[in-house]
């Protein structure tokens, strides 16, 4: 959708969004060996999780992408109830990262960029409704900075047709999809719909941004 990077967002608090220049490159954080980072946790909608998780389970650095239910008031929700829309859940991933490896600047970078239209409200291509929205569900002061500068640059640039609509929310739970819905795109990628709206996410992922790659997939 579009290619900018944005390696000056890691955690920009001293940092306009006017300011930041566009960047060809992703940046790693340099950490000590002998004090490695903890891995840092945030949760991501973007439409159906089947290709959310997909295109994470791919970037370097990241231990672990789950799909499942974020921001709704019912607890422990079905995927049935979930797909009514009454329940305030959005499908959703979870992605616990090793910032030594792959900052949060970075993962926003892939959210916006390759993993969904930031544009679409209550929904992602053919699937519509509210569990289907635009959100990042952030755990932390600082990712919760570093997403609304990104927004309001990346609204800014001109780069996104139309007003971004992501929420941005604190995590207050997320509970894990049945075991079905994990790595769906990986085991069912003949599917129609997986070939024609996920598929295309990780391909997009490997070729504009192969220093993220890797061909092992994270856990979940």
């Amino acid at each position: 959708m579009f290619t900018a990077a944005f390696a000056v967002l890691a955690l920009m608090s001293a940092v306009a969004p006017a300011a930041m220049p566009a960047s060809t490159e992703v940046v790693t954080p340099a950490v000590s060996a002998a004090e490695p980072a903890p891995r840092d946790t945030v949760v991501f909608a973007g439409g159906c999780f089947w290709g959310v998780q997909g295109v994470f389970q791919h970037i370097k650095g990241v231990a672990t992408a789950t799909s499942g239910y974020a921001g709704g008031k019912v607890a422990n929700p079905s995927y049935e109830q979930v797909s009514t829309g009454r329940t305030g859940n959005a499908e959703s991933v979870r992605v616990i990262f090793d910032p030594a490896q792959v900052s949060y600047a970075t993962l926003l970078q892939v959210f916006f960029d390759v993993v969904h239209d930031p544009t679409q409200l209550n929904r992602q291509g053919p699937d519509v409704g509210t569990q289907y929205r635009s959100a990042v569900f952030y755990t932390s002061d600082e990712q919760r900075s570093a997403t609304v500068q990104y927004i309001a640059w990346l609204q800014q640039s001109g780069k996104v047709k139309g007003k971004i609509v992501t929420e941005v929310a604190p995590l207050s739970a997320f509970y894990v999809a049945a075991p079905y819905h994990q790595e769906y795109a990986t085991l069912h990628p003949n599917e129609p719909y997986i070939r024609y709206n996920d598929l295309p996410k990780i391909a997009a992922l490997k070729q504009q941004y192969p220093q993220l790659w890797s061909e092992q997939l994270a856990a979940y």
